[in-house]
């Protein structure tokens, strides 16, 4: 369904349209991080000038580490969103602390790190470190919804599932960090979101949305509802196949039923280490484990609110001695079937736990 000429023709098109931005043709991960954090939510003529005056100001890691909160404040001062200053700091001294100074250079480990979401880890695991992992952001939705014909909502809840799929199968086995780059540059410049110039396109012949007249109207995007909303992550803590559960004994929803450590934010986040942060059971267990599975966003309708959940299935490494919080127990995988829980969290293990044993 997905054809190889994707990526040959996005890549051809890139080495020839392709913008002089200083973070590319780099595999320095630290000014490919700052890259990545200042161009969320902002614009790239608009970022340029804090890329330099950050990398000018704190040369390596180490420096923004050592530097004083209220200094890397200032620095970022007009580019708004000042959560992103805090975790670019936070995780910098993470990174000194913890990593030697080095950056993870996995996917998955990257995800830990503070402020770093699902497609900044993949930017990062592919510019730096060559590792062959897609990225998926608005312009490349826009892209692969476009080309292939795709109509998925992308505001919906499966819209990460399918599309990530697309965007796996069309990824090359060699020069995917290229690929990456090409479809993301392609998306900003050439596939844009209003009027763009199908005419010189490389991918008009072979476009859905431009054969079939829906350019204009895809990607398919919903305008989100007014209603309370709850954002749930739920950690699967699995050591020596038992599975670490508790009984809801609140007056929230499902009181009664078991159910998994729950963090819940005020909003949908893709970072393990905004989830985690001012955690500390959490943090140590993350430390000592290895993620076996980030589940996509489950949405739950009930009465008066819509949940959204995620599930992070964390494996604890055997030896460790984790020290549950109370009200935690562990059970067998034979017990946990026997527990009373909601759809939620049953639909969850029916398709990933109870399957695969």
């Amino acid at each position: 369904m997905y054809h190889h000429f994707f990526s040959q023709k996005i890549t051809v098109w890139y080495q020839t349209h392709k913008r002089d931005l200083p973070w590319r043709n780099i595999r320095n991960p630290y000014y490919i991080w700052l890259s990545e954090i200042i161009l969320q939510q902002t614009r790239v003529v608009q970022g340029m000038p804090y890329y330099y005056k950050f990398i000018k100001t704190f040369p390596t890691v180490q420096d923004l580490a050592s530097a004083d909160e209220k200094d890397v404040l200032r620095l970022w001062q007009g580019l708004g969103y000042y959560s992103r200053a805090r975790n670019l700091h936070a995780t910098a001294k993470t990174v000194v602390r913890h990593h030697d100074g080095k950056f993870p250079n996995t996917y998955y480990e990257l995800l830990k790190l503070k402020g770093i979401g699902t497609y900044t880890a993949a930017a990062i695991a592919s510019f730096a470190f060559g590792e062959k992992v897609a990225v998926l952001d608005g312009n490349v939705y826009r892209v692969l919804s476009r080309v292939f014909g795709e109509t998925t909502d992308i505001a919906s809840n499966e819209a990460k599932k399918v599309f990530t799929k697309i965007a796996e199968t069309v990824l090359p086995s060699q020069d995917c960090d290229l690929h990456n780059q090409a479809i993301m540059e392609f998306g900003a410049i050439q596939c844009t979101p209003f009027s763009p110039n199908c005419m010189f396109c490389p991918l008009s012949l072979e476009c859905v949305a431009n054969a079939t007249g829906q350019v204009g109207t895809l990607p398919k995007k919903s305008k989100k509802l007014k209603v309370r909303e709850r954002y749930f992550n739920y950690f699967v803590i699995e050591q020596n196949r038992n599975f670490a559960m508790h009984e809801r004994t609140n007056k929230d929803v499902w009181s009664g039923m078991y159910d998994f450590y729950l963090k819940e934010l005020p909003e949908n986040t893709d970072s393990l280490g905004d989830i985690i942060d001012e955690d500390d059971f959490l943090k140590d267990l993350v430390k000592n484990s290895i993620i076996k599975r980030e589940s996509i966003i489950y949405v739950h309708i009930l009465t008066h609110q819509k949940i959204q959940t995620k599930f992070w299935h964390i494996e604890i490494y055997p030896d460790f001695v984790v020290n549950l919080p109370a009200g935690f127990r562990w059970y067998s995988l034979n017990d946990v079937d026997d527990l009373p829980k909601s759809t939620l969290v049953n639909n969850y293990l029916t398709s990933f736990i109870f399957a695969n044993n």
